[in-house]
């Protein structure tokens, strides 16, 4: 089965009729490409435990009671009076990093792009602000009971992380006068009531069932399990670590009196030669920009065609060209699970890709063959190269036979995230073509004797040659052992008259695209 399918099995064995897949996310700066992981495999297994019949839902919390822990690179210095504060309750940063009063909340400014960026990929989760859940009043039992069990609690944290609290260590985290949680210690607890004194000497307390504190991380976290009947809640692989968040937040859920969802850990997404990807160190690329690059089926194909305990190695250049095009072969010749002739290994390969296949749709339940754009990604790239307008590139499908009448939405959407990708720094440069109109003196002393007579006799007959990329192959092919050449040979001699180097996209597809007058033109120059 696939890892989705299968994990919806196991949770209807374990946990019933009723799931609630769940991720989050901490709306401290610009998200990246890894947090889509997360997501993307929590939805998936929302979606295949609808697929089993199963009542699900998925929701997405918002870690909004976070606290603003450090300046970041692009906030001002303003920023310093915020420490310590919830993001829900500090202003958006403006153009320039300053706060700005009239931008809404820090949280909703990240998160909002965010959520476009999500609903690119077919995600629509149930988005829950985890202020409100505190101003709602639904963490007052819980925290009540963490509070009640302070000792438990910090020996549950001690012994499986393996670090000490400190002294003044509390379950509950009250802000100050200044909204800050930074330098408040505990005075009292009288239900609901947390009583402080904060770095400013000022005392107060802080009511439980509002949003005037919050739980530290590892008991929010196993707190909210309960309070929102989390069953599923895929973790990366730092918080999965043995002694991480989760192992703690296992029995804490459970003496807060809540059964927790099973342990669930999946690998990170990794820039190709770089290293996992990391908001501090600088190392990601945004679901935003990728959204602008990658056809957002592909991009779920990504995760849906990965085991979630192994790593994803990802990059914008040659890799995305493969990738792209086993999903287009996929798509138009889908692996058929039932074929009487398949071994073991290959029915379960065959399974496991129609999962992905079913998965990497945008909208649940469709079609895959409608989001197919009918060209391959390369010849794509290339054309988009070669012809400055659109027109121009849907006239060159028609000759191609790639296309007839007018170009689908998912063909316009694919050549328009494909001219933003070759004018980026992610297109790989030796991807990117221009194509010669004569040759040069210093092509000619890479071509041998043989070579230079293939290429005049390729002029010749390509006078009479069907002109389709299909007929001007074949010429190729025929004429080649004529001049004592092999075909690696006479691509190669093509490749550095055209491309001025001996590699490059289809030699008959250039061929054909450059038209029938200029390509003799070339070969004769």
């Amino acid at each position: 089965m696939h890892w989705a399918d299968f994990t919806a099995e196991k949770l209807r064995k374990e946990r019933g009729e009723k799931q609630v897949a769940c991720s989050g996310i901490t709306p401290s700066g610009e998200f990246h490409l890894g947090h889509i992981r997360e997501i993307l495999s929590a939805e998936m297994i929302h979606r295949s435990c609808l697929d089993a019949g199963l009542d699900s839902r998925y929701i997405f919390i918002v870690d909004s009671m976070d606290p603003l822990r450090r300046v970041y690179p692009f906030l001002s210095d303003e920023y310093e009076q915020y420490i310590g504060c919830p993001l829900a309750f500090i202003p958006a940063p403006d153009s320039d990093g300053n706060p700005d009063p009239n931008a809404g909340s820090y949280a909703e400014h990240f998160l909002e792009p965010f959520l476009e960026a999500l609903a690119e990929i077919g995600v629509f989760p149930e988005v829950i602000m985890n202020h409100e859940t505190y101003a709602g009043g639904q963490f007052t039992d819980k925290v009540d009971s963490a509070i009640e069990q302070a000792d438990e609690s910090r020996e549950i944290i001690e012994s499986i992380s393996g670090r000490e609290l400190d002294d003044d260590w509390f379950p509950y985290k009250p802000l100050g006068s200044d909204g800050s949680m930074d330098g408040v210690t505990v005075t009292g607890y009288e239900k609901p009531y947390v009583h402080w004194k904060d770095r400013h000497g000022e005392s107060g307390s802080a009511d439980t069932r509002k949003a005037e504190g919050k739980l530290p991380w590892r008991i929010d976290w196993a707190a909210r399990w309960g309070i929102h009947g989390v069953t599923c809640e895929p973790a990366g692989k730092d918080h999965g670590a043995a002694g991480g968040s989760f192992d703690t937040g296992l029995p804490i859920c459970r003496l807060l009196g809540s059964e927790p969802p099973a342990k669930m850990v999946y690998e990170w997404i990794q820039v190709k030669g770089a290293g996992p990807m990391s908001s501090s160190s600088g190392n990601t690329v945004g679901p935003i920009e990728t959204l602008s690059l990658v056809p957002p089926e592909i991009l779920r194909y990504l995760i849906a065609g990965s085991k979630m305990n192994r790593h994803i190695d990802f990059n914008t250049g040659p890799a995305l060209f493969q990738m792209a095009d086993e999903y287009e072969r996929l798509v138009a010749d889908p692996p058929n699970p039932e074929a009487e002739d398949l071994t073991k290994r290959q029915r379960v390969a065959a399974i496991t890709q129609s999962g992905a296949m079913r998965l990497s749709q945008i909208e649940r339940g469709a079609d895959p063959v409608d989001s197919l754009a009918g060209v391959s990604f390369r010849h794509l790239a290339m054309l988009a190269q070669i012809k400055t307008s659109d027109d121009d590139v849907w006239n060159s499908l028609r000759s191609s036979g790639h296309l007839t009448g007018e170009p689908k939405q998912a063909l316009q959407q694919r050549l328009a995230r494909m001219r933003n990708w070759i004018g980026s720094i992610h297109f790989p440069e030796d991807a990117r073509i221009h194509i010669h109109s004569q040759i040069d003196e210093n092509v000619r002393g890479e071509l041998s004797q043989e070579q230079s007579t293939f290429l005049q006799k390729l002029a010749g007959e390509l006078s009479n040659t069907e002109w389709s990329d299909e007929a001007i192959g074949s010429t190729i092919r025929t004429i080649a052992p004529g001049c004592g050449i092999g075909g690696r040979e006479a691509y190669v001699a093509l490749y550095w008259v055209m491309l001025g180097r001996n590699y490059g996209p289809k030699a008959s597809a250039i061929l054909f695209e450059i038209g029938r007058e200029a390509a003799i033109e070339l070969l004769t120059s």
